[in-house]
């Protein structure tokens, strides 16, 4: 079997089917792309063996969280050949290993607002869009004007998977004001009908908080949108249904953010410390 000859049906599986955003496909591109030079094959009776340790060695400078995501991508493109396209594929060598998983970095809510009030109608927009509804950039970048309602918006995330959101009514006559003087027919943000991409926005956001010495992506106005709703008292259970995540278990390590805050907090006024 040539593995080589099926990664372009299985990006266009994760784009199509899977609804991965572009970086994700590009991640899963990179990984198989090493895949297809450094594997060896074994036929068997009733299945292939494909040994990866050759990748694993051409891997093994790497950290070990590059390490972690390339092996994944392997064992997802494994998986779907075998449930897809009726192989029977046996992976060895592709034992995971160990990621210490960092707390996510959310901004200082003063410093988000600061910048929100700050900044040109579509810039702020965009920025208290990501902040005040969690949104993934890519999430964000296909938003449709038929998508939002007076009072909350559908959002199409990862694996098509959608869900509603609240809108503030703050939010809501911001976006209102918005349309009407950038007058945008399909997206939300677009130029000549076609939406911004997340390079686009992403450029927009860091180059905006670049200017007040802030470094920021648009993923930590995620962070901060869940953090600042725990720390608030909102449920586990209600900010993981916002955020579209599919396990309450990912959502759990802001609580452990929110926790890690408190205790440095306490650390730096208490008087014994």
């Amino acid at each position: 079997m040539n593995l080589k000859n099926q990664i372009e049906p299985f990006l266009e599986y994760c784009k199509d089917i899977r609804g991965y955003s572009p970086q994700t496909i590009k991640t899963y591109k990179i990984a198989l792309e090493l895949l297809a030079n450094n594997y060896e094959i074994e036929e068997k009776r009733d299945k292939t063996v494909v040994n990866i340790m050759p990748l694993r060695l051409k891997l093994s400078n790497h950290s070990r969280r590059a390490i972690s995501t390339k092996l994944s991508a392997v064992r997802s493109f494994i998986k779907y050949l075998n449930e897809h396209k009726k192989c029977k594929i046996k992976l060895k060598g592709a034992q995971s290993i160990k990621v210490p998983k960092p707390l996510p970095k959310p901004l200082r809510r003063e410093d988000i607002i600061q910048v929100i009030e700050s900044s040109d109608p579509q810039t702020s927009l965009i920025i208290e869009m990501l902040y005040s509804l969690g949104l993934r950039i890519s999430e964000l970048s296909s938003l449709k004007l038929n998508s939002i309602k007076s009072d909350w918006i559908r959002v199409t995330g990862k694996g098509n998977k959608t869900r509603e959101i609240p809108i503030l009514p703050t939010l809501n006559k911001k976006i209102e004001s918005y349309k009407s003087v950038f007058n945008p027919k399909i997206y939300l943000f677009e130029k000549n009908q076609i939406a911004l991409n997340d390079a686009q926005l992403r450029y927009i956001i860091t180059k905006t908080f670049a200017k007040y010495g802030i470094k920021a992506t648009p993923h930590q106005l995620r962070h901060s949108f869940a953090s600042d709703l725990l720390q608030e008292g909102a449920r586990v259970s209600d900010v993981s249904e916002l955020l579209g995540h599919s396990s309450m278990a990912t959502t759990q390590i802001y609580t452990k953010l929110s926790n890690s805050k408190k205790l440095n907090d306490y650390l730096n006024a208490h008087p014994m410390a």
